[in-house]
């Protein structure tokens, strides 16, 4: 929507909040404000705040100067950070009766990562959806009954209360906070600068499925190496079962029994995996791009993006 004026933003700070909760966001919101080429209509006021001001200590030990909350004025948008560890967040009361003075009078109230505990705590997340870091889902669903907990999320709207997944989404929340204030090329312009080139829509999963494959069982760790340097190539259960030195039934039992899924969907991850690696970097096209990688035309390659959300380059304006 088009603004006549920056909107002011506030990022609550307090003893042990985590950095890249912070520095994500602000980033995106500082290059939205400073690379316009409008100096005299800058797009954003971005304003950290801390109880009383002054200094305060990061988790990693980084000292980030503040300005009193009493100091902050009318503001549009408050965004509150986690701080600690997800099985053991921060949740200073002090700062927590602040959130609650303050939410009336604010368009949009937003957390990242372990902030949604403080949100939880002052009353904004009652009978809301709201998502957080997975590792931390169950015990907000055990401080905040009244509140259905999505752990799969990027992040999440719902009215005026935006909340969103651990450190890195913290980055897509302000993206899509850019796109609510100033559409999407203003968000797409924003994420080349930080080399975001895939936009994540809020749906898509936290879950990394080729990591979580990984993790699952590390017997067939060879076979996914094999298998990332022929991705081109047609990858049969049988040519897979040969690599992994099994019969075709033994290998595919097996390979189920460990990986909890079936050889077809762990080579479609695989490809999928490479082929937005290859999009991050920019410099193929995605005909070569579906070429390289195993999809055989630019049309699959696309339904694969379109089944897990993925926004690629060029498609809203298509």
């Amino acid at each position: 929507m088009a603004q006549t004026k920056p909107l002011h933003i506030a990022f609550a700070m307090y003893e042990d909040v985590n950095f890249l909760d912070v520095g994500g966001p602000l980033e995106a919101f500082w290059l939205a404000t400073n690379d316009t080429g409008e100096e005299n209509d800058p797009r954003y006021r971005l304003t950290i705040v801390s109880l009383k001001g002054g200094q305060v200590r990061t988790s990693s030990g980084m000292l980030i100067e503040t300005l009193a909350c009493s100091a902050l004025g009318p503001v549009d948008t408050v965004i509150i950070p986690g701080g600690g560890s997800p099985q053991s967040p921060k949740v200073p009361e002090d700062m927590v009766r602040w959130i609650a003075e303050i939410a009336p009078k604010v368009r949009r109230l937003c957390s990242v990562c372990t902030g949604a505990f403080l949100l939880a705590a002052a009353g904004q997340l009652d009978g809301r959806t709201a998502t957080t870091h997975w590792a931390a889902a169950r015990l907000l669903r055990k401080r905040a009954p009244t509140t259905q907990v999505e752990d799969d999320r990027i992040y999440l709207r719902d009215g005026n209360v935006w909340t969103c997944a651990g450190v890195t989404a913290g980055i897509d929340l302000a993206l899509a906070l850019i796109e609510d204030d100033y559409g999407f090329e203003a968000a797409m312009d924003v994420a080349r600068y930080l080399v975001v080139y895939l936009r994540r829509p809020g749906s898509q999963s936290q879950f990394s499925k080729p990591l979580s494959l990984q993790a699952a069982d590390d017997s067939f760790a060879a076979l996914h190496a094999w298998i990332r340097e022929n991705l081109a190539q047609p990858l049969t259960v049988e040519r897979m079962a040969e690599v992994a030195g099994m019969s075709v039934r033994t290998f595919s039992r097996r390979y189920r029994d460990q990986t909890g899924r079936t050889p077809a969907r762990a080579i479609a991850a695989l490809r999928l995996e490479a082929a937005q690696n290859a999009m991050e970097r920019g410099t193929s096209t995605l005909k070569r791009i579906a070429r390289d990688y195993g999809f055989g035309d630019e049309r699959n390659l696309r339904r694969a993006l379109q089944r897990e959300s993925i926004i690629w380059p060029g498609e809203e304006g298509e």
